[in-house]
């Protein structure tokens, strides 16, 4: 295992050996959805751990990620810092990409973004705001929530 600022993963591990609770315990992972044209757009989330060794983020409804995933579940995931940039050598996991907006599953999800990374939450939560502002469309924070099952 490697421990860094990157976070941490089996170096050696391959697609079909790294697991959810690996993906799960990075501060960040890079989450890759397809365009219609199949072009490759990745952005970087907080991820947390959802039952049944999923993984799950939240997003605005109105972002792009969650329009590409309404019409295409399909994603990658990869291990990445805050601004992208993939960790060397982690592996990218093929999965499958769930929106979910209310209930048990989203109420989880959320409580546990919150609790994993804490004051960080209501700073995003300003910068959103204050970028809607900025471009003066309505940009709601965090009413998504994505859980993705991966490949096996």
């Amino acid at each position: 295992m490697r421990s860094g600022c990157l976070g941490t993963y089996r170096a050696a591990a391959s697609a079909d050996t790294i697991s959810s609770m690996t993906l799960s315990d990075e501060k960040t992972i890079s989450v890759t959805t397809f365009r219609k044209s199949g072009d490759k757009i990745a952005t970087p989330v907080w991820v947390v751990p959802v039952d049944g060794g999923r993984l799950g983020f939240w997003t605005s409804s109105a972002s792009g990620k969650a329009k590409r995933l309404r019409r295409n579940p399909a994603v990658e995931v990869t291990p990445c810092n805050q601004r992208g940039v993939l960790t060397p050598g982690a592996p990218t996991v093929a999965g499958t990409a769930q929106l979910v907006s209310t209930g048990a599953e989203f109420d989880a999800v959320k409580a546990a973004v919150k609790a994993k990374y804490g004051f960080m939450v209501p700073v995003s939560k300003f910068f959103n705001d204050v970028v809607a502002t900025v471009k003066r469309r309505k940009q709601p924070y965090g009413d998504t929530v994505v859980v993705i099952t991966l490949a096996d």
